[in-house]
C-alpha cells in the first residue's frame, strides 16, 4: 500500500495522529481495504485524532458493503477541495494520486470498473 506516494503520505499522517479529514479517511479506507485486514485498517484510521475506533469500524464496513472502486486522481482532487488536509502531497504532479499505476488491486476491482464503464456507455 505504501508503494503509492499518496497512501504513504496518508499512512504517515495517521501514524502521527493527524486529522486527515473525512475524505482523506474515505480514500484511505477505499484503497486500504484491498491491502490490509479489516482490523488493521480500523486501527490505522483510528489513529486520526478526530476519529474514533467505532467511527473507523463503521467507515470500513460502509466501504466494504458499498464496494466502492478506488477513486481516480480527478475524484481525489474534488475531495481535496472540500477539506483542509491535503490528500495528495504534491497535487501539481499529474501522476500523484494515480493508485492504479502504483498498486496491484484484486482482479474484481478492475472487473467492477469495466462493468461500470460498459453500463455507462450503454446509457450514453
Amino acid at each position: 500500500m505504501t508503494k503509492n506516494h499518496m497512501m504513504a503520505h496518508l499512512t504517515d499522517a495517521l501514524n502521527e495522529g493527524q486529522d486527515i479529514g473525512h475524505y482523506g479517511r474515505l480514500v484511505y479506507a477505499i484503497i486500504g481495504r484491498h491491502f490490509v485486514e479489516e482490523d488493521e485498517l480500523v486501527s490505522l484510521l483510528a489513529q486520526d485524532k478526530d476519529f474514533s475506533e467505532q467511527g473507523a469500524r463503521d467507515l470500513v464496513r460502509q466501504v466494504q458493503e458499498a464496494d466502492y472502486s478506488p477513486p481516480g486522481r480527478a475524484k481525489i482532487m474534488e475531495y481535496m477541495e472540500k477539506q483542509d488536509f491535503p490528500i495528495l502531497p504534491n497535487a501539481d504532479d499529474p501522476d500523484e494520486g494515480n493508485v492504479y499505476r502504483d498498486l496491484d488491486f484484486p482482479q474484481h476491482v478492475y472487473d467492477h470498473i469495466q462493468e461500470y464503464r460498459h453500463q455507462k456507455a450503454e446509457t450514453d
